[in-house]
C-alpha cells in the first residue's frame, strides 16, 4: 500500500477529519508563499516583510503598507485550485468537519467549504477604523493611495498582522475542532507561525498526517508523512473519491 492510498483508507476508517493548512495550499493557484525560498521573505524591498505586515507600520506607514500589501497580497486575480475543490468535495460527502487555514485569500469558501476558520482573516473584509462601514476588496486594490472611507477614515483589512491578536472566538472554535477531531492533515505550512501552528498541540486524535515539500517542527508526531505538493496528493486522493472539478489560474 503506498503513502496515498493509506492516506485514503485513514480517511475512510475515520468519523471526524479536520484540515490544517497553510500558504502551500494557495500556491498552486499561482500565489507566492512566504518562506520558500522563492517567497516574499526572500525578496528585497525597502523594508523587511515581516516589519511592512505589522500593525506598528500600519500605524505608522499607511502609505508604504498598501502599496505592498496592493503588489502581493492581492489574490482577486486568481482561482481555487484542486486542493480547494477537493476539500470541499470532502466536507460535502460528511468526511471533512471543519477547515482552519492560515491564509487569508478565500479560496477555500469560493470552491464550496461551509466550516472554514480563518485563524489570520481575509483580504475579502475590509473596515473603515473610524466608524466601521464595511468596504469589498475590489474597493480597496482598485485605489491608488490609501484607501478611504465616505467619512474619511482609513479603511483597514480584516487581516491579523503581526503584533495583533489572532480573534478569540475563532481561535477557540479551533481548538474545539482540533480537540475532537480523530484525524488532523495538515498540509502546505512550514508550521513555524505561532500562535496558529502551536494549535497542533490540542490534537488527541489517532491520526495526525502531514503533506508538505518540506519538514516541520511537527514530523516526529506524525503517523503518516508525505513530501509533496498538497495538489498533486489532493489530485491522486480525489481518484479515489471521484473526480473532483479542476480550476485553473486567472489570467488578469
Amino acid at each position: 500500500m503506498n503513502k496515498i492510498e493509506k492516506l485514503a483508507q485513514i480517511m475512510k476508517d475515520s468519523s471526524n477529519i479536520v484540515f490544517f493548512g497553510g500558504a502551500g495550499v494557495s500556491t498552486e493557484s499561482g500565489l507566492k508563499d512566504f518562506r520558500s525560498k522563492d517567497g516574499l521573505y526572500h525578496e528585497k524591498y525597502d523594508y523587511p516583510p515581516e516589519e511592512i505586515l505589522s500593525h506598528h507600520f500600519f500605524l505608522e506607514n499607511t502609505k508604504e503598507f498598501y502599496k505592498f500589501y496592493k503588489d502581493k497580497m492581492n489574490s482577486l486575480n486568481y482561482k481555487p485550485n484542486i486542493t480547494h475543490y477537493v476539500l470541499a468535495k470532502l466536507e460535502e460527502k460528511g468526511l471533512l468537519k471543519a477547515i482552519i487555514t492560515q491564509n487569508i485569500d478565500g479560496f477555500h469558501q469560493m470552491a464550496g467549504s461551509k466550516n472554514v476558520l480563518e485563524l489570520h482573516g481575509s483580504i475579502l473584509r475590509n473596515y473603515c477604523m473610524k466608524c466601521n462601514k464595511f468596504y469589498d476588496a475590489e474597493y480597496i486594490f482598485s485605489k491608488e493611495d490609501i484607501p478611504k472611507c465616505s467619512c474619511g477614515g482609513i479603511i483597514k483589512p480584516e487581516v491579523v498582522l503581526y503584533e495583533e491578536p489572532l480573534d478569540n472566538e475563532i481561535l477557540k472554535q479551533a481548538v474545539k475542532e482540533i480537540s475532537k477531531a480523530d484525524t488532523l492533515i495538515i498540509g502546505g505550512t512550514s508550521l513555524n507561525v505561532y500562535p496558529a501552528a502551536g494549535l497542533i498541540n490540542y490534537f488527541q486524535g489517532k491520526n495526525l498526517i502531514l503533506i508538505n515539500k518540506e519538514k516541520t517542527p511537527y514530523d516526529n508526531k506524525c503517523n503518516l508523512i508525505i513530501y509533496d505538493s498538497i495538489g498533486k496528493v489532493m489530485e491522486a486522493l480525489d481518484e479515489k473519491i471521484g473526480n473532483t472539478k479542476k480550476c485553473t489560474r486567472k489570467d488578469g
